[in-house]
């Protein structure tokens, strides 16, 4: 690395005000689960959390962070995280599933065109 690469990385962590990472509750215990910067609002990223479950990571448009399970109950497919992020209406914040587009409630689980089915929601923190 030279001088002014050095200089440069020291200056851009110095600036930094945001969060630097993600920390998903698990098994009564913070994990990290991936950097700030690898979530892209409306994007979402799938996490392998410490006893071999998945979890699907979004920021939202306003910086909000939600943590789902990424297994799709219609399908059994792990594939929420590659979903599309949407809100309805009156505002609660969904992912729609990338195969057969049913959106989940980020906040609640609750599969919001069939009532009945519902998807684990993890807490989740950037820190």
């Amino acid at each position: 690395m030279t001088t002014a690469t050095t200089t440069a990385t020291a200056m851009a962590a110095a600036t930094r005000t945001g969060p630097d990472r993600v920390e998903l509750l698990s098994g009564g215990t913070w994990t990290p689960v991936c950097a700030w910067e690898r979530l892209v609002p409306g994007r979402g990223v799938a996490v392998l959390l410490p006893d071999g479950r998945q979890a699907a990571v979004f920021r939202d448009s306003r910086d909000a962070v939600h943590a789902v399970a990424n297994r799709d109950p219609f399908t059994g497919a792990y594939v929420l995280s590659r979903g599309l992020l949407g809100a309805t209406p009156d505002g609660r914040v969904y992912v729609a599933s990338p195969l057969l587009k049913q959106r989940f409630d980020l906040a609640t689980g609750e599969c919001l065109d069939d009532p009945a089915v519902r998807i684990e929601v993890h807490r989740v923190r950037p820190v």
